[in-house]
């Protein structure tokens, strides 16, 4: 028999070359390209539902914008509502990781739980967040497209019983392929889930990424053909002084992004205190979405057609002054009151209509600089993403892959940089990074740092320990010293709670002379340590180990809500369970010398 290193039971290595390093190399390279396949067809047929609900449900015009400007009030008002409630049901009774974004549920699942993700969550949340997309909620696809791919990732690797150990890197993979189809840019899905995903990248790891993501892109381009998303103009860049005004932009970008996600982490607030069951919430904000759009009906859907008015440089002022607060408001109505959708398309139409906004204030004042509307609102685009992911090399190369202009690089890496430091320094987390905070999930990056906030206590205690009672005699615990291997006792009182701690060192003066208490009553209570030094069932190896080090004990009880002990940590195995899981997390590195 053999085991996951490849050693068998006489202690050498096996000669199964399936279990080879160079082996699993190569398979889980054959497995990317399954993976890039699977995701990209995911994201067609996700694609063509969308299509499907707007043409079913919005049939007036040439573009989805001019269908909603034709329609009744009615249908206007009530069709996102409806949508909402359906998806309430939905994800309510069925499938909760389909709330919200998407990409938030797909970090956790690989920071968390290892990468695995329920089978049911590509189905359905294809079907809900097109649903929704198609009743017109002001949420972006490509986060939920991040989360399908994720899941056919995760699934397949299951599916085949690769190594536990590959399936983040499968998990991410499916990301990359998903973004990679959806925008037919293979450098952003690689960089996406470099940047994003992944906590701690091991160099062998990028290559399956990458693969994935080219394999998904050719089956896009093979289906769709070879065009960027956005029709955008030849971007012209001769004047470095104008960097000061993307840097400007930037600043812009970036205060523009801290409001964003403050006011999705309010209108979560107030959709929590609403004393309502939770499948009506998406209905609610459904309809109050829809109370907007009947004066501003740009609010509705992913935003393309706004994206292309500020390209194209026909968006004037007022009106890209008003979509900006009033997307910004839909967005974080629909998200906040539970519905499942993206932000990484609204993050493009809130950063159009900035560039535009600022590139038309400042020809209003200085006509001689004739700023080029749609150059800003290219850039302003990536800034915004930048500042809302805290992931600007991906914004950067998202924007050039989207318009297949170099030319913009020099002004995009200004303003996606400054947009980052101004969410870095005034609040420090990303839009992603807030949602899991609200969940109670603190993200670290950093490889031993998140090996060490990845591995719960559960993983680590022994189950099978030896406790005392406060009222046991010390005949008994001085017995129960010599017969047990462990040098260390929890006491317990009548209620099986947690009352202190009798260790060896405590018993050594009654070793020496029994007679050493008699003036005190024979009992552990009477010896015993009541300066309790515990860890709670639901800590982490980092919180566990920080005790140890702050302490200097050798063992800690591990307690449930009601303070009773379930196990024990001991400092040795906790370090060598730390070890353990850093060096699993880099099998991809090892030398394929088999």
């Amino acid at each position: 028999m053999v085991s996951r290193d490849g050693l068998g039971n006489n202690g050498k290595r096996s000669e199964s070359r399936f279990n080879s390093p160079r082996t699993q190399y190569l398979l889980l390279m054959t497995f990317s390209v399954v993976i890039g396949l699977a995701a990209a067809m995911g994201a067609f047929f996700f694609r063509w539902l969308i299509e499907l609900f707007q043409s079913t449900f919005w049939n007036k015009g040439h573009n989805f914008l001019e269908s909603v400007t034709n329609s009744p009030w009615w249908l206007v008002l009530l069709l996102p509502c409806a949508g909402g409630l359906i998806a309430g049901v939905i994800i309510t009774r069925w499938a909760p990781e389909a709330k919200g974004p998407g990409v938030p549920e797909v970090i956790k699942a690989i920071a968390v739980r290892g990468g695995v993700i329920r089978h049911r969550i590509t189905f359905l949340k294809a079907i809900v967040t097109s649903l929704l997309i198609g009743c017109g909620a002001s949420v972006g696809r490509e986060g939920p497209i991040v989360q399908i791919g994720a899941s056919l990732g995760s699934s397949v690797s299951r599916l085949f019983k690769l190594d536990k150990s590959m399936l983040p890197v499968c998990v991410a993979a499916g990301a990359a392929a998903g973004i990679s189809a959806t925008f037919n840019a293979p450098l952003t899905g690689t960089l996406f889930a470099i940047e994003i995903l992944l906590l701690d990248t091991e160099i062998s790891y990028i290559s399956h990424i990458i693969v994935a993501s080219v394999t998904a892109s050719a089956l896009s381009k093979f289906f769709w053909g070879d065009f960027p998303t956005f029709d955008a103009p030849h971007f012209t860049f001769n004047n470095f002084e104008e960097l000061i005004i993307f840097f400007i932009l930037g600043i812009l970008a970036g205060f523009v992004s801290l409001t964003f996600v403050a006011m999705i982490r309010t209108s979560e607030n107030i959709f929590d205190k609403i004393p309502i069951k939770d499948w009506m919430k998406p209905g609610l904000g459904g309809l109050i979405l829809g109370l907007i759009a009947l004066k501003i009906p740009g609010v509705l859907g992913v935003g393309y057609e706004t994206i292309n008015l500020g390209l194209t440089g026909i968006l004037p002022l007022d009106l890209a002054l008003l979509l900006l607060v009033a997307k910004m408001v839909a967005t974080s109505l629909c998200l906040g009151s539970g519905m499942s959708g993206g932000i990484f398309a609204p993050s493009l139409v809130l950063g159009a209509t900035l560039g535009v906004s600022v590139s038309t204030g400042i020809n209003m004042l200085l006509p001689d600089l004739a700023l080029t509307h749609s150059q800003y609102a290219l850039v302003g685009m990536g800034t915004v993403v930048a500042g809302t992911t805290l992931a600007p090399i991906t914004a950067v190369l998202t924007v050039f892959e989207l318009t297949y202009s170099y030319k913009i690089i020099l002004p995009m890496m200004v303003g996606c940089i400054t947009s980052t430091l101004v969410v870095r320094l005034l609040n420090g987390y990303s839009i992603y990074e807030s949602k899991l905070l609200r969940q109670g999930v603190n993200i670290i990056r950093g490889h031993d740092e998140s090996v060490l906030v990845n591995v719960a206590v559960a993983e680590v205690m022994e189950t099978d320990f030896d406790t005392l009672n406060s009222s046991d005699s010390l005949h008994k615990a001085m017995e129960m010293v010599l017969s047990s291997p462990f040098p260390h006792f929890p006491v317990i009182n009548k209620e099986d709670t947690l009352e202190g701690i009798l260790t060896l060192r405590d018993m050594r003066a009654y070793f020496k002379d029994p007679d050493y208490l008699k003036e005190l009553p024979a009992i552990v209570d009477s010896l015993m340590n009541r300066t309790i030094v515990s860890v709670p069932l639901d800590s982490n190896l980092k919180e566990a180990l920080m005790l140890f080090e702050r302490t200097g004990v050798s063992f800690l009880p591990v307690t449930d809500s009601q303070n009773k002990v379930i196990g024990i940590i001991k400092s040795i195995e906790a370090f060598k369970m730390f070890r353990k899981k850093r060096q699993r997390n880099r099998i991809l590195s090892l030398s394929a010398r088999d």
